[in-house]
């Protein structure tokens, strides 16, 4: 459920109609609303209420405009990033350091010694070797990091293969036959403290089958640890569960989800957490555009918009899709291909698909950009920087500004052996 509804044949967010926006910050611009975040937010809490003890960390990749943080703190949620300028943002957003989780397979020595400094609750070590270093500079700061070691189960989400991670030949954690080695030998290290497994198989994952499978798998891990005198106190079980993008689609519930966790961790006795990400923000927020022209092509007709793969990257690097509908729809319907103005044929939203009719200078949106679109936009064809607005009610308000080309290009400098 999202708070982006038509009233008298104009769509809304929340009380306030797109058009307003439109003409006061102009698109593209996301649109994110706090009523469906906040919603969100609590479904995805009180479902795994169930759970004995549980900390949750927002994955910051999926959105991290700092309103958008704002809220999730406000609603309990710590942070799970994955460099320091991430977080920056959840201490900026008041989420506490004690409640960061620092994941990523690149931490560099500067990044560690600044999540050292301010007091980061847990590292997610992806390697032996990071794990040493890790060590070797807390030891030399006088602090003790506290860490669980990620583990590359070998299981197959079942999703795209650019946000599959948990399969071998993956990036990310230590090969799960060698994971219990390489715990006891972490855990004997001054300035480490190892307190669990941390994994995470992929994004946008449609059926529970594959998470489960991990889980089991990790269960297992745990219980071999234990077994060796090695304390195992936390379970990282990561994110992944995905939301609809297509009208029509069904992914499982958070309360299916929780009722799994329930059912294989049972037995456990440790805290569990959790990295929700997509499925917290990815209906909270629509891209709005406006529609350039609608020109004749060999086929379909190819309505160019004023958005671009710089500002919504999923389709271009994913083939992902995003519903597209009319701001103000007058009810026929054509068969069109959605393009953006970028010089690259992979500036491609759509091809030939069933949409609203709309003609030039009508505004349109792409549907579930809340996770994964800003984060991600970029300024290649010297494009500005898309702007985001929140929306609470009947209020809104820019919460990242337009950066336009000018600004960036002030940024630039030209040698003095070329002047």
């Amino acid at each position: 459920m999202d708070h982006f509804e038509y009233r008298g044949g104009v769509l809304h967010a929340e009380d306030v109609p797109l058009p307003v926006i439109a003409a006061e910050v102009g698109t593209p611009v996301y649109v994110y609303s706090r009523a469906t975040l906040t919603r969100h937010a609590r479904v995805f809490r009180d479902a795994l209420s169930v759970l004995p003890k549980v900390h949750l960390a927002f994955a910051v990749k999926s959105n991290p405009n700092l309103a958008v943080l704002k809220v999730l703190a406000a609603e309990g949620y710590g942070a799970d990033v994955v460099s320091a300028g991430e977080l920056d943002r959840a201490l900026a957003a008041g989420i506490l350091a004690a409640e960061v989780v620092f994941s990523g397979v690149g931490k560099t020595a500067r990044e560690m010694r600044r999540a050292l400094e301010a007091g980061c609750g847990q590292f997610n070590l992806e390697s032996e070797e990071e794990g040493c270093e890790l060590a070797e500079i807390a030891h030399a700061m006088g602090l003790v990091a506290t860490a669980t070691l990620r583990i590359n189960p070998d299981v197959d989400a079942g999703t795209h293969e650019k946000i599959s991670t948990g399969k071998a030949e993956n990036k990310f954690g230590v090969p799960y036959d060698r994971a219990a080695g390489i715990y006891a030998r972490l855990a004997a290290l001054p300035g480490l403290a190892m307190r669990g497994i941390a994994l995470h198989i992929g994004s946008q994952l449609s059926s529970l089958d594959p998470l489960e499978a991990a889980f089991t798998k990790a269960g297992a891990l745990m219980r071999a640890i234990r077994a060796e005198g090695h304390s195992v106190t936390h379970m990282d079980l990561g994110g992944g569960v995905g939301v609809p993008y297509k009208a029509g689609e069904v992914f499982p519930q958070p309360a299916e989800y929780a009722a799994m966790v329930a059912r294989v961790t049972k037995d456990w006795d440790a805290t569990l957490m959790f990295e929700p990400g997509r499925v917290i923000t990815g209906n909270t927020g629509v891209l709005l555009t406006e529609v350039v022209r609608v020109k004749d092509g060999a086929v379909h007709p190819w309505v160019v918009v004023d958005a671009a793969m710089n500002d919504l990257a999923r389709p271009a690097m994913y083939d992902a899709w995003h519903d597209f509908a009319a701001v103000a729809p007058d009810g026929t319907r054509i068969t069109a291909n959605i393009v953006g103005p970028i010089c690259e044929s992979s500036d491609t939203f759509a091809k030939a698909r069933d949409i609203d009719t709309v003609r030039r200078g009508e505004l349109a949106v792409f549907r579930t950009a809340g996770a994964y679109g800003a984060t991600m936009a970029n300024t290649y064809n010297s494009r500005p920087m898309v702007p985001e607005v929140m929306v609470d009610g009947d209020k809104w308000a820019v919460v990242a500004d337009r950066i336009e080309p000018s600004t960036i290009l002030s940024a630039e400098r030209v040698p003095s052996w070329l002047e």
